[in-house]
């Protein structure tokens, strides 16, 4: 009996150690290398895991940052819009490569159409999702192409960089914006878009996606775009384009020159943070008029005298006393 036993515990300790040298062989014969800067690159990642980089997670754009690197000898193509130029700059050095700074970018709503501006023509009750309900109707407002106030976009936001203006059921970006581009995503009518931070956080953009005609346009929304093109003819920059009755600035060319919003007739053109412009004073032209005459009626000897300096003889000894 107990060289059974001895037997079958031989037997077994026999096996077990034979599958253990072939799992060893195995796992170093199919060992996958993994090079030790992805940790580096990952822990000076924000860990948001956003999905603004276009990769799944931070482990994996830092995968694809090493990887680019190995091969290419370059990351372009690669940035984290969260961590911005900063983290970007930390992952270029981890790396052994200059990276070119970008500039910072900001999420803008191009929709104007508020409670005010587009009235309510119908009421919709169903599922509170901007998708499913742009499956089924174009708007409250009557505009198939505007806001639909369902707060998809703010769903989407991780950073608590968008809020619903219950005044105007429209969404609003506050500077926690970090340009992940998930509400860009969210929106099915693409109102939402990435823009250059301007110095002072000021932009200039068209806010409305309209395509429809003016007339059209316009009835359903007072403040939409209706392709007129005078703000193409103010820019002086051929920043501004008309596709499909609708303008669009080029923020790239964009000077904050701020004409186009002067001339546009229907406001559709947004100008946010920039001072309150000054009040035009309309001057009357006698008074910026003034006429020269002759020296010799004051008794110079000068041709032409300034009218503000021109003084008698008599004006003259008066003062001196």
């Amino acid at each position: 009996m107990d060289n059974i036993i001895i037997i079958a515990v031989s037997a077994l300790g026999g096996l077990g150690l034979i599958a253990a040298i072939i799992l060893y062989y195995i796992a170093s014969k199919f060992k996958v290398f993994e090079d030790p800067k992805i940790d580096e690159v990952a822990e000076a990642l924000p860990s948001a895991n956003c999905g603004g980089c276009g990769s799944p997670g931070c482990r994996a754009f830092a995968e694809a940052t090493v990887k680019s690197a190995k091969e290419n000898k370059s990351i372009e193509g690669l940035n984290c819009p969260v961590g911005g130029n900063e983290v970007m700059q930390a992952v270029g050095k981890i790396l052994g490569l200059e990276v070119e700074a970008k500039d910072p970018m900001i999420a803008v709503v191009r929709c104007n159409g508020s409670f005010a501006h587009s009235p309510a023509k119908v009421k919709y009750e169903g599922a509170t999702s901007c998708t499913f309900a742009h499956a089924l109707y174009g708007g409250e407002g009557g505009c198939q192409f505007g806001c639909l106030g369902l707060a998809d976009c703010v769903a989407s936001c991780e950073f608590d960089a968008l809020h619903m203006n219950p005044e105007t059921g429209l969404p609003e970006v506050n500077d926690k914006c970090t340009a992940c581009n998930a509400c860009v995503l969210a929106c099915p009518r693409g109102i939402i878009e990435l823009r250059k931070r301007c110095p002072k956080d000021k932009r200039i953009f068209v806010s409305c996606v309209n395509m429809d005609k003016g007339a059209p346009a316009k009835k359903n929304c007072e403040v939409a775009c209706i392709g007129c093109s005078l703000c193409v003819k103010a820019c002086a920059f051929d920043a501004i384009t008309i596709t499909s009755f609708l303008a669009y600035i080029d923020f790239q060319k964009c000077t904050l020159c701020r004409k186009c919003v002067e001339v546009c007739p229907t406001n559709a053109i947004h100008e946010i943070n920039f001072k309150p412009r000054k009040p035009k004073v309309e001057t009357d032209a006698s008074e910026k008029s003034v006429s020269l005459k002759p020296a010799e009626d004051k008794g110079l000897s000068n041709k032409m005298a300034l009218p503000e300096l021109v003084e008698t003889k008599e004006e003259i000894k008066e003062t001196k006393e």
